[in-house]
């Protein structure tokens, strides 16, 4: 037996009212997630300074650069400000950063903001050469950029 309603245009509706509200509710959950991916990973996608150490296996310098440099940078503040990212030249791994010119020798150290060459130290001779040359770029990165002085 057929069912039939005494509303068949209110019946209507309420199917057209229900058929929305599970768009809504699946269109909220797609945007939601969206949003939540966004925030978590905008820190990932979007980071604003590093130092890219281009080197080879067959280095000595770069080796020296590990032992000296290497064993402690990542406890140092010039790493939280520069996180080290390493390419190796020899297996061409891209760098994905815009230099100002090709990388000749290694290690060559580029201090990257925004994906753009603000800075680079070209070869490795001791610590202290080191952490002067970087502490420099640090320091204007550490500078805080007014660009609407007047």
């Amino acid at each position: 037996m057929e069912e039939t309603t005494v509303f068949p245009a209110l019946a209507k509706t309420c199917e057209f009212v229900y058929m929305y509200h599970m768009f809504g509710r699946k269109l909220l959950k797609t945007f939601g997630l969206a949003a939540l991916l966004a925030i978590f990973l905008s820190p990932v996608l979007v980071q604003a300074s590093e130092l890219v150490m281009f080197e080879r296996k067959s280095c000595i310098w770069c080796q020296r650069w590990d032992r000296d440099v290497g064993a402690t940078y990542d406890k140092t503040q010039e790493s939280k400000l520069l996180p080290l990212r390493r390419v190796d030249l020899d297996r061409r791994d891209k760098s994905d950063v815009l230099l100002d010119g090709p990388v000749l020798f290694t290690p060559t150290f580029v201090i990257v903001d925004n994906g753009r060459e603000i800075g680079r130290i070209t070869g490795y001779m001791n610590e202290d050469s080191f952490w002067g040359l970087l502490g420099a770029y640090a320091d204007k990165l550490r500078i805080p950029r007014d660009t609407n002085r007047i």
